[in-house]
């Protein structure tokens, strides 16, 4: 059944994870930048109401419901080259995505009306997350099915990837806040304009680096067919026909509220240090929390999910998850270090679950070609890239938009003790119900425990 034929490369190995590893701190550099420090940078150094950056965040992620999906076409009506199907993607739109990523945070144009700065804001933020970004994101996301076609090897890709993502998530969350903001004549904590545009410069140069090791190190190994354009095999009849699957739909409607979940964090962690902790010093502290702790757990995630499958893991970790969060909630922590505290404690539950996460997707892939007869990497990476940018913008627009109900004021060097609770709200309740939700939807709904997967696993290899 399978139409996939080895390309004579050297063997798998930890030369690829790296690599691996390597693209997705390049792709979150830029991505995690834009993601935990856009809205403040918009709101604090620019003046932009906060309403019209979360509604800006949302019509981008509506025009990404054409573009994720065009660029996964293109990626499987795309000619196998020397490269590869998926690398030369890559390299196309890396230099775009940093030179864009950087003028997100031009400074510059903050003395200017404020029609031109939210014109200025659409236009940069839609080149850099629309179009350049989507350029690099779908190839390098489609390009774990074809590094390997062992379901071992994919689940290390993915624990790899999110590593990746860790480690850029760490640098980020440790080193921008002492970067970005600094003291004003008063002794209050501002957000620094220049020093905006210098940290998303040097990020993106790291960014490039990254990506240069990650071409270097990484090989294209299965040699997919062109997808040829027929009446039954349009992007209109394999979206009607995901959107008829079970798993599909349970791994994107659990994608959504877990990144809504994780996204609220990282929008408005910034918010919730500066002005309901009163201490943004101690921000470090959450990334290395969180890292620390994505790490300690990682050797044992193979190990765990070749014992216990994927779902079945994944949804104990879900449920995990929820209970901190829960607790957060019901306790009204206001001890920062406490906080801190029992955000390690949930995040090695939750660091399984996101190191196995972009494995559930390489299983979506065989699962549909099971059920079709078709290969789809691209379109189907793309259709779930898509959702997981929906659900960052409905982190962003949320963020957004909560600042602006509940009367947020940017101005105010000290908000009042409504705003300060309201944050704490936010940041703690909505991430609590995406995660108690999600955990029900992977247990109830999912179909693709650790025996089908092996069933669909035998099935492509003829066996």
């Amino acid at each position: 059944m399978s139409s996939q034929n080895k390309v004579e490369k050297r063997p798998f190995g930890k030369r690829d994870q790296i690599g691996y590893l390597f693209g997705n701190i390049a792709n979150d550099f830029t991505f995690q930048f834009a993601t935990s420090y856009l809205l403040v940078f918009y709101t604090k150094v620019l003046g932009i109401g906060a309403g019209f950056v979360g509604t800006l965040f949302l019509i981008a992620r509506c025009v990404d419901a054409f573009t994720d999906v065009t660029m996964g076409t293109i990626c499987d009506n795309s000619k196998v080259t020397k490269n590869g199907k998926f690398k030369p993607w890559i390299k196309r739109f890396s230099i775009p995505v940093v030179i864009t990523s950087t003028l997100m945070f031009n400074y510059f144009i903050a003395d200017m009306s404020m029609p031109i700065k939210m014109a200025y804001a659409a236009i940069t933020y839609l080149l850099w997350g629309s179009i350049c970004y989507t350029g690099v994101n779908i190839p390098f996301g489609s390009m774990a099915s074809v590094i390997s076609g062992d379901a071992a090897e994919r689940a290390s890709l993915s624990t790899f990837r999110s590593l990746g993502g860790v480690v850029a998530g760490m640098g980020i969350g440790m080193l921008t806040p002492s970067l970005v903001y600094v003291q004003d004549a008063a002794g209050n904590t501002v957000a620094s304009g220049p020093r905006f545009l210098i940290v998303a410069a040097v990020f993106g140069v790291i960014a490039l680096i990254c990506y240069f090791v990650f071409d270097k190190f990484c090989e294209e190994r299965i040699e997919l067919p062109v997808v040829e354009k027929t009446k039954d095999n349009t992007i209109v009849e394999d979206l009607k026909f995901l959107l008829k699957d079970k798993a599909f739909i349970a791994v994107i409607a659990t994608a959504l509220l877990t990144l809504v979940a994780a996204q609220i964090g990282m929008a408005l962690n910034q918010y919730l240090f500066l002005d309901y902790f009163g201490n943004v010093s101690l921000m470090p502290l959450v990334m290395l929390a969180q890292t620390v702790a994505m790490f300690l757990i990682a050797p044992f995630a193979g190990k765990i999910t070749g014992k216990f499958g994927k779902k079945e893991a994944g949804t104990v970790a879900l449920a995990i998850t929820s209970f901190f969060y829960a607790l957060i909630f019901i306790l009204k922590v206001s001890n920062p270090m406490v906080f801190i505290g029992l955000q390690f404690a949930l995040n090695i539950a939750l660091g399984y679950y996101t190191l196995v996460s972009w494995a559930y997707l390489t299983d979506i892939i065989d699962h549909y070609q099971v059920k079709s007869g078709k290969r789809k990497d691209g379109t189907v990476f793309a259709v779930y890239s898509f959702v997981r940018k929906l659900a960052q913008a409905l982190a962003g627009g949320i963020g957004g938009w909560t600042l602006a109900f509940i009367g947020y004021n940017s101005a105010a060097a000290v908000q009042t003790p409504e705003v300060k609770s309201a944050i704490f709200t936010v940041c703690v309740a909505v991430p609590a119900v995406c995660y108690v939700i999600s955990t029900i939807i992977l247990f109830v709904l999912y179909p693709l425990n650790k025996k089908k997967i092996e069933e669909n696993q035998r099935i492509i290899e003829g066996k």
